[in-house]
């Protein structure tokens, strides 16, 4: 473990630098972690240290455990119940919107148990299960949705050498970022992706060109 400053961040900001412990390598394809301790100060970031880890193992640990996939299982099947039951899924801020006919119907087919509703279904019926987050893996399944316009006439050849360098693109970047959420990237996930790019180009004596290409895939 080791507090220090980070090449290209922020002037002075220190960073818990640590190795990904064994346990969590399944579910982290980072080797090591930069962990931000949003301040320039020696003791304080030594103060933090502590919390700051204790919290990404946290993370780490709800991952392992499968927090994440059983919420996506949850919400899938939420939308599953609510279609059964001849409705289409909102979110609860959208369902608060509805006229009262229509909110008074989803509510009339909550079952309703020793005077106490089903959360199950009121959670699939008034929106109460929230969407998971679009992570970068599922970002790309989504993205051969949208394009498909592009792939229109193609042979299965021509789609897999189209395919092919995004789906690289994206398998490199989760390699070194992790399967994060959209939202979650930030300027330092991308500082670390150039890093890598450029220890790659060093090591293996890659030219510039390769590297775009590969990243043009993130495009």
């Amino acid at each position: 473990m080791a507090i220090t400053t980070r090449k290209g961040s922020s002037k002075g900001t220190l960073y818990l630098y640590r190795r990904v412990p064994k346990r969590y390598e399944s579910i982290e394809p980072r080797r090591f972690v930069w962990v931000s301790l949003h301040t320039d100060s020696p003791s304080i970031a030594k103060a933090k240290e502590a919390a700051a880890w204790e919290q990404m193992v946290e993370a780490w640990e709800a991952k392992l455990a499968g927090d994440s996939a059983d919420a996506e299982q949850r919400f899938n099947a939420a939308k599953e119940l609510a279609a059964a039951r001849g409705f289409r899924y909102m979110r609860a801020e959208q369902v608060a919107k509805l006229p009262l006919e229509d909110l008074r119907d989803r509510m009339a087919k909550i079952p309703v148990k020793d005077d106490q509703p089903d959360m199950i279904e009121a959670a699939a019926l008034l929106g109460g299960e929230k969407e998971p987050p679009l992570t970068v893996s599922k970002a790309l399944e989504v993205y051969w949705t949208l394009a498909k316009d592009k792939t229109l006439g193609k042979s299965p050849d021509q789609l897999r050498r189209w395919e092919n360098p995004r789906k690289k693109a994206v398998k490199n970047f989760i390699a070194v970022v992790g399967d994060k959420a959209l939202s979650d990237v930030t300027g330092d996930d991308m500082l670390d992706f150039r890093s890598w790019w450029m220890e790659r180009l060093e090591v293996e004596d890659m030219t510039p060109n390769s590297a775009n290409k590969v990243l043009n895939g993130l495009q």
